[in-house]
């Protein structure tokens, strides 16, 4: 049954999920940007307590209880980074309190109960959620893994509110939940997706292949914040590729130097797999030195030369078994697609239920709505989809719609 799909538990969702890994809002944006290299992961939650020290610092900072207040991801550092201030020091940038990469509005990231329906879920998302963090069932025993873990990083958590453990439930999470019982949803699934009034045009964020790519900061920020992209178009039009925050989630920061000094176009050839071309890494340097950003220039150098910015993220044993380091980013992300920069796009006619495989199958939440000549019109988000299922749910009784 559609309806009773949308009642169950958020637990049900949860099952097999690993502990969110988390840092104190006290840290720096240093320690973050350390956290996921040696993590490997795309986010790190960010709390409003310290960890080893939870009682003094949530009554200091006015908690009540330990809480996630944000999240932070290498395309946060890397924006931060490209400002001319931050790209002229890039050192000393880092050691800047990881809270000025905090938005002042927590609807970003929202606190659920376990045992809260799917469609309370879906409602917070509508409200701006993109991750939803879930209590985890306790347990007494803890692995080797997240023994390790915190061996390796003393600043790094999985644990809270006297040993409680939480999980991200993401927008990627809930749409391959419904997709696995959408035959509950027929007929709306099979509609096309310009029937279903989810293609929106409002924030559809582009720039021309030959602007430069530091104009699309805004861009990027915003796009991240609502779990979009920023389309590249030539003088038509017509989508040739865009900039997306999954893809630049898998660069390094001697990025920002490349944003700051390319064009749009540049861009993405600088971030396709493999590494960037020389003759851009060339161009990167010219324009550095031009520009007398001396320690920028030297953070290209060193990623050029396949060097680290710092020995600290040099690999090691432990590092290998996360799949840590920058090479391991680099090449686990190659694995799984050939062009970053390839945008993925669907038709206005394109069913509901082909635009949702299409997406999670490039683990991106959106997917570009193209005419047939390429012309770009639209974009179709994890959040639209559940829009069409939630007020889909309130028109529909007990049983199977055929």
């Amino acid at each position: 049954m559609a309806v009773s799909l949308l009642t169950r538990q958020v637990s049900d969702l949860c099952l097999g999920k690993p502990a969110l890994k988390s840092l104190s809002i006290s840290s720096t944006i240093g320690d973050a940007l350390l956290a996921l290299k040696r993590l490997g992961e795309n986010f790190i939650s960010i709390w409003n307590c310290d960890h080893h020290h939870y009682n003094l610092s949530a009554v200091d900072r006015g908690f009540k209880e330990c809480q996630c207040v944000g999240k932070v991801c290498m395309v946060n550092i890397i924006c931060f980074l490209c400002k001319e201030e931050n790209l002229s020091n890039p050192a000393t940038a880092l050691q800047t309190p990881l809270s000025v990469l905090i938005p002042k509005s927590p609807c970003l990231v929202r606190h659920l109960e376990p045992n809260a329906s799917l469609l309370d879920a879906i409602d917070l998302i509508q409200e701006g959620a993109q991750n939803l963090v879930i209590p985890l069932e306790s347990s007494s025993k803890t692995s080797s893994r997240k023994k390790l873990v915190q061996g390796t990083l003393s600043n790094i958590s999985t644990l809270h509110n006297n040993n409680r453990q939480y999980c991200w439930l993401t927008q990627e999470d809930i749409i391959r939940y419904l997709l696995n019982s959408i035959g509950l949803f027929c007929p709306t699934a099979a509609n096309p997706i310009n029937s279903l009034d989810i293609i929106d045009t409002r924030n559809k964020m582009a720039l021309h292949y030959d602007d430069p790519a530091s104009s699309a900061l805004p861009f990027i920020s915003r796009s991240l914040e609502i779990q979009a992209s920023v389309a590249i178009v030539d003088s038509d039009g017509k989508l040739v590729g865009e900039i997306s925050p999954f893809t630049l989630n898998y660069c390094d920061e001697d990025v920002a130097a490349a944003i700051a000094t390319l064009s749009a176009g540049d861009l993405l050839a600088y971030v396709d797999c493999g590494g960037p071309p020389e003759d851009l890494v060339q161009l990167v340097k010219k324009r550095l030195q031009e520009r007398n950003l001396e320690q920028a220039l030297e953070l290209v150098e060193e990623y050029s030369s396949g060097a680290s910015i710092s020995t600290s993220y040099s690999s090691s044993s432990s590092d290998d078994e996360f799949g840590m380091g920058r090479s391991a980013r680099w090449m686990g992300y190659s694995a799984r697609v050939v062009r970053r920069s390839e945008a993925i796009v669907c038709y206005p006619w394109s069913s509901l239920v082909a635009v949702m495989i299409q997406a999670l199958s490039r683990q991106v939440s959106y997917v570009w709505v193209v005419d047939d000549d390429g012309t770009l019109t639209g974009i179709v988000s994890f959040a639209g989809m559940m829009k069409v299922f939630r007020e889909r749910s309130r028109t529909m009784g007990e049983g199977c719609l055929n």
